[in-house]
């Protein structure tokens, strides 16, 4: 229908020209709306201006900034002049910023404010094809050979150009030349080597999602989105494109509990984008507050919260949202659930008249649905929230499918299951052999469709080794199949950690940092889908035993080393030393607690013959004290 995100947000224009596009807050906190025909004057404006500055079809600039109206009026100039933005969030390290702009070759990138500009600046003798920065919020300069100029500034020059006549029919006819394979975005992540690859997604790739979301998920014009999540992600970023094909609403604010939640009864949004995390951090909120009250009072909610699951387990027999892995018959259950659906329905809406009402009142009086991505979903919380009747939809995807390939439907959906797009084709292949897996067996997904990125910037041999030569993309995930095509996600293939705010994280250079120490021999990083990292680490005893002896602090044999206080304290020690912000690694990738294990790793055990680490055997051998650290 479009060939570029541009062309589908100018008809978006034509047909809502007076719409609210954005709610964005001013620096006394208070929401200013913009329609969408005057972001798209802002659009233009931007564009015109970056052309006069230089940009030209194909070049690739940065955005350095979190979330905020300007990012996004930013991006469509840039798409609009045939360019790709390179994106990061303002927690970037210099190191990564500095890869990004010099491997792209940025000649102009968008900051968020003086602390990001310097940060550029401070690394600007390593980029030599920078030559302006253009700040959000901040001081207008010339140094070293570039010039900063304000976001104020560029938009009055674009705004003078495009009140010419030549300026429009200039602007119209870049955006003409747009088409459906050019390179929109270059969204760097993470590597096991330390430096991030670039992943190139085009227009299509974002375009083919937005009509394919729309039918498993039923939108309403006017919808509002809170947007919490930084932008540079993949999630949030495609959720800013939904919102314009929706012609919804984006209200901007912040995933932090007290902003977040008093922006959520002022904006009063029908929908949330998030991360496990921020529902995590609510429901510990709930439990919590349900410590202040009488012991009446909790006994009576632990009652009604445990009658709501059952009461949802009932739900999804009688309308036939349970997982099934071979055709057959769902009128059993049928059945057998619309007795307790029943009656269990009346002790559900006394349940929400008398404790749940209060905690769906915090989301605001128009809130249908959170959709969670950017790590799996803990099943303890997708089923208090389902309890209670606040719906979360999971979305499943990578930054390499532009991201999603999957979502749960609305209003049904087969629990913990996600239905993917129509044109993806899935399919499930062993880990030991590649064979096709039947529905049911664990085995890693692969994806083939038209959201499948165009591959890594200037990288051919490893995309080369995630795409193979059918154009499967292998996602490095275990899942399993539905019978009728939906899929869950149970496990991980690959090394990387997903924490459950959503950070990406590779283990091998922390485990790397942590052997670093002459006190520890062995160490794996753990927090799948949890808050934090842990960390398993087998002690070096002949050094620590020489520490204590150099200290004359008394053991009986190294056999009770892993339990003496002294031996932990010198492990924690090491710990906050390797893994710290001073050796570049940044808060989420510091290990917030560890286990000390008795016995040193062994090949053919948790080792591999090449002295690798098997994951997978060490998750199932430490399970208990994996499980410990996150209790």
């Amino acid at each position: 229908m479009f060939n570029t995100l541009v062309e589908m947000f100018d008809s978006i224009v034509a047909k809502s020209p007076n719409a609210v596009a954005q709610m964005g807050k001013t620096a006394k906190g208070a929401f200013i709306p913009k329609t969408y025909k005057e972001l798209q004057k802002e659009v233009r404006a931007v564009a015109l201006a970056l052309l006069e500055l230089g940009v030209m079809r194909g070049d690739n600039i940065g955005i350095i900034s979190d979330n905020r109206p300007e990012w996004l009026a930013s991006d469509l100039a840039i798409l609009a002049l045939g360019g790709a933005d390179v994106p990061r969030g303002r927690d970037a390290m210099p190191y990564e910023v500095e890869h990004i702009l010099s491997v792209t070759e940025a000649k102009l990138t968008f900051a968020e404010n003086d602390e990001q500009k310097e940060k550029i600046l401070g690394i600007s003798s390593n980029l030599p094809s920078l030559r302006t920065i253009v700040v959000f919020d901040g001081e207008e300069e010339e140094r070293g050979g570039i010039s900063v100029i304000s976001y104020k500034s560029l938009l009055e020059k674009g705004n003078a150009l495009f009140a010419t006549t030549e300026g429009q029919k200039v602007i119209e006819s870049e955006i003409a030349l747009g088409k459906d394979d050019d390179t929109a975005t270059i969204i760097f992540t993470s590597g096991t080597t330390g430096l991030p690859k670039g992943v190139m997604l085009s227009h299509r790739n974002m375009l083919y999602q937005l009509g394919e979301i729309d039918k498993i998920i039923d939108f309403k014009t006017g919808w509002k989105w809170l947007s919490v999540l930084p932008v540079w992600h993949s999630f949030e970023r495609i959720i800013q494109y939904v919102s314009i094909y929706e012609t919804g609403v984006l209200a901007y604010s912040k995933p932090i509990g007290k902003i977040m939640l008093t922006d959520l009864l002022r904006i009063n949004p029908e929908l949330m984008c998030s991360v496990p995390r921020i529902w995590e951090t609510v429901k510990s909120g709930v439990n919590q507050a349900m410590r202040s009250k009488t012991p009446f009072e909790r006994k009576m909610f632990s009652f009604f919260v445990a009658a709501a699951r059952k009461y949802r387990k009932a739900e999804d027999m009688v309308f036939g949202l349970r997982p099934r892995y071979k055709e057959s018959s769902d009128i059993p259950g049928k059945i057998l659930g619309f007795i307790p659906y029943l009656f269990l329905g009346i002790v559900y809406r006394i349940g929400d008249k008398l404790a749940f009402r209060q905690i769906k009142d915090k989301f605001g009086s128009s809130f249908i649905a959170g959709i969670s991505g950017g790590g799996s979903m803990s099943k303890d919380v997708d089923d208090f929230f389902s309890a209670i009747g606040v719906k979360l939809l999971n979305g499943y995807g990578m930054t390499e499918t532009a991201p999603v390939i999957g979502v749960q439907s609305y209003p049904h959906a087969v629990r913990g299951f996600m239905h993917p797009f129509a044109g993806t084709e899935l399919k499930v292949i062993s880990t030991e052999d590649g064979h096709v897996l039947p529905p049911g067996e664990k085995g890693e997904l692969l994806v083939r469709g038209p959201q499948v990125m165009k591959g890594y910037y200037k990288d051919p041999e490893r995309t080369a080794r995630i795409i193979d030569s059918e154009g499967f993309l292998h996602t490095g995930d275990l899942a399993i199949l539905e019978y009728r095509g939906d899929f869950a996600i149970v496990g991980r293939v690959k090394d990387t950690i997903v924490l459950s705010g959503g950070e990406n994280i590779e283990p091998v250079p922390i485990e790397a940092a942590l052997q670093e120490s002459e006190y520890i021999a062995q160490a794996v990083v753990v927090g799948q889908d949890e808050k934090y990292l842990g960390a398993l680490i087998v002690p070096d005893e002949k050094s620590i035993e020489r520490y204590l002896k150099d200290n004359k602090i008394p053991y009986i044999s190294r056999a009770d080393l892993d339990g003496m206080e002294e031996v932990r304290h010198l492990i924690a020690s090491e710990v906050m030393r390797l893994v710290s912000k001073e050796r570049g690694f940044k808060a989420f990738e510091q290990v917030s607690r560890f286990r000390i294990l008795p016995e040193a790793f062994q090949v053919g055990r948790e080792l591999s013959a090449k002295q690798e680490v098997k994951r997978s055997e060490i998750q199932k051998l430490y399970k208990k004290e994996i499980e410990s650290l996150f209790s």
